[in-house]
């Protein structure tokens, strides 16, 4: 667990995160690879035709090679800029490059949770944990393609213990 909290995340002074992620790599999906091939095609390109000097060949391989990096580069900023987090108090899911968007609820409003993995999910060490939240039928937050995800549905159930034990503590 980090030692410092994100800009983006205020806990307060009894608050501690209890678990942290951003979505499994997988998010980025099948674009990667194939921009990471029109990258390298790019590069052939330009090399091959550079041998006889600059061409308009050559010129074309850089554009499509600037052309792929680029693509790389945005899916990786967008799936960076992902953050799942579960503290001792709240549940917060951030997203957004440009803007932010950061999504954050009480643990006392949590009323049922569920995870859930296909098959290649399984075999890759990836899932969904959902929350609902009290008064709602609808999914109120998910953490898409969380890596481990038992370890997540696992630190969150262990928050809602700890936050039901307390309040049968507390109750006269």
């Amino acid at each position: 667990m980090p030692s410092s909290s994100p800009d983006w995340l205020h806990l307060s002074d009894d608050e501690r995160i209890v678990w942290e992620s951003r979505p499994h790599p997988i998010t980025m999906g099948i674009r990667v690879p194939v921009a990471l091939l029109v990258l390298l095609a790019g590069f052939a390109l330009a090399g091959w035709s550079a041998t006889d000097g600059a061409t308009v060949l050559t010129y074309a391989g850089i554009v499509i090679a600037v052309a792929g990096a680029v693509a790389v580069f945005l899916r990786y900023i967008f799936w960076w800029n992902t953050r799942y987090v579960i503290t001792s108090a709240e549940l917060y899911k951030k997203h957004g490059v440009v803007s932010r968007d950061v999504t954050q609820f009480r643990l006392d409003r949590v009323q049922n949770t569920t995870l859930e993995q296909d098959a290649i999910g399984r075999l890759l060490g990836y899932g969904d944990l959902t929350v609902y939240t009290a008064g709602s039928g609808d999914p109120e937050l998910t953490f898409e393609r969380t890596p481990r995800p038992e370890r997540a549905g696992s630190a969150l159930s262990d928050q809602l213990n700890d936050a039901v034990d307390g309040t049968r503590a507390r109750s006269p």
